[in-house]
């Protein structure tokens, strides 16, 4: 289910109600991060943040709609920040614009735990998992114009766009995993980068109006 202010015949937010919602899901993925998401309740999440479960329900219908809101606004605060940072790279090759995609996109090891444990979650009920499938599908949608064009700067042209969006999720969320379990490790950090550019050379190919093709590379470590 859409939260309530992505659904087409929802009432306008007022700042007082924005703010409630905002303490909400705050307190929410603290609780959800520390007991993890099957544990926690809408008890505990209103102890959180100091409301009451009318409060909650005025707001949510259940912690799964909780938990999509709070992913719908993280989303698109990590567009609104790709944007960004895509913007302003230089077009001197890939790898500038992968080390800013990167700084915008950082491993979060409290959103990580939330995300896998509401994913196992989502498995269990055919009608969350569409649910979250669709999302997925939104925002891969959302994102990839902005890598493409981010791409096109840098020299190279995308080959599949869409096999390329699916590649790159796939490496992030496989190679979150270890940087979260190695977070002091560099070589685990070098290794996630060299995987992200094998992809991007995958998938995209020199540009015909580039003056000369700039070829994804690996790089020494330093």
């Amino acid at each position: 289910m859409p939260p309530p202010e992505a659904r087409p015949n929802a009432r306008p937010v007022s700042a007082r109600r924005a703010r409630t919602r905002q303490r909400l899901l705050d307190a929410a993925l603290e609780v959800f991060a520390e007991e993890g998401f099957g544990r926690s309740t809408v008890e505990q999440v209103c102890e959180r943040a100091g409301f009451t479960r009318g409060a909650f329900y005025s707001n949510f219908t259940s912690l799964d709609e909780l938990f999509l809101a709070m992913w719908e606004r993280r989303s698109a605060h990590m567009l609104d920040d790709l944007r960004a940072v895509l913007a302003d790279v230089a077009p001197d090759g890939p790898r500038a614009a992968l080390h800013a995609a990167l700084a915008a996109v950082p491993v979060d090891d409290a959103w990580y735990r939330v995300t896998a444990e509401f994913t196992a979650h989502a498995l269990r009920h055919p009608a969350l998992r569409r649910v979250m499938a669709a999302r997925e599908q939104a925002i891969l949608e959302t994102i990839m114009p902005v890598v493409v064009a981010a791409l096109s700067r840098a020299g190279r042209r995308v080959t599949d766009e869409e096999a390329l969006g699916r590649a790159l999720v796939a490496v992030h969320d496989g190679t979150s995993v270890q940087v979260l379990m190695e977070p002091d490790s560099a070589s685990v950090r070098n290794q996630r980068e060299q995987l992200f550019l094998h992809v991007l050379d995958a998938y995209s190919a020199p540009s015909e109006h580039a003056a000369s093709p700039v070829p994804v590379t690996p790089e020494e470590p330093q």
